[in-house]
């Protein structure tokens, strides 16, 4: 099954399911959807400096490669092509920056800084301290970049295979409030980054997994995650997944409607 045709199936499924404000009895996604999610879906204003700076990129024909990490391979791509495909949209990048100020977070993690428009979103709040990780060399030297031009001061950026500096990052850490997944997008570096995560979670944390319904596997990912046994809560607003490890949550999963 292509890819597209499963986006297309899981999002007639998503649509029949979800749910507002009205059917919503838990106290805590009630008030999580009024306050994030309703707002957001308002499409309330964006970043203004960030958005210029996506705009640059959207425009940029210089070639880069691309690396595949899963088969190794290499390709040329031009820069807007790459941030046409790969940056999410301004509103999920105001949704994310909405659901750290609601969370109040603090130590904010990114997988996948890709050319760094999402890490400014959750970099925005001067108090919070956001490390963000990426594979590829090229990538991350276009997102120093973008961050030199925002003069944002409180991005840590770490370049290499994910698999292992994010390993050693968590070894030198107490605890994180936030993650952003956004990086290899299958189903079983998925789950190993959400393993390396795991010993440095707290009952507060909130994990997101962009493109949960981008194909089958990342499909399966998502179920796999939600049913964890330190998953207590869960909300799927189709393009993004939300993990809550709250135990007073009770197992309580919901999809919302965005």
């Amino acid at each position: 099954m292509s890819n597209k045709f499963f986006q297309a199936k899981a999002y007639l499924s998503y649509w029949l399911d979800a749910v507002d404000e009205h059917s919503l009895h838990s106290p805590f996604f009630f008030d999580f959807y009024t306050r994030v999610v309703k707002k957001n879906n308002q499409r309330g204003a964006p970043l203004e400096h960030v958005e210029k700076l996506r705009g640059q990129l959207l425009t940029d024909q210089r070639m880069l490669s691309e690396n595949d990490p899963g088969s190794g391979s290499s390709t040329k791509r031009k820069i807007s092509l790459m941030a046409k495909n790969s940056l999410s949209p301004p509103w999920l990048s105001s949704f994310y920056n909405d659901t750290l100020d609601y969370f109040k977070a603090r130590k904010v993690l990114e997988l996948g800084t890709s050319f760094g428009i999402n890490t400014l979103y959750l970099a925005s709040a001067k108090e919070r301290s956001v490390t963000t990780f990426e594979g590829s060399s090229e990538i991350a030297e276009i997102a120093r970049l973008t961050f030199q031009f925002a003069q944002s001061k409180n991005i840590e950026l770490i370049e290499g295979n994910i698999d292992s500096t994010l390993r050693t990052y968590m070894q030198s850490i107490r605890k994180f409030d936030f993650a952003l997944m956004d990086a290899n997008h299958r189903y079983e570096p998925t789950l190993r980054y959400f393993a390396t995560l795991m010993p440095k979670l707290q009952e507060s944390s909130v994990i997101i997994i962009d493109d949960i319904h981008y194909s089958e596997e990342m499909d399966r990912a998502w179920r796999d995650l939600k049913n964890h046994k330190l998953v207590y809560g869960s909300a799927d607003l189709f393009r993004c997944g939300i993990l809550f490890f709250d135990p007073s949550l009770n197992k309580q999963h919901v999809i919302l409607q965005v």
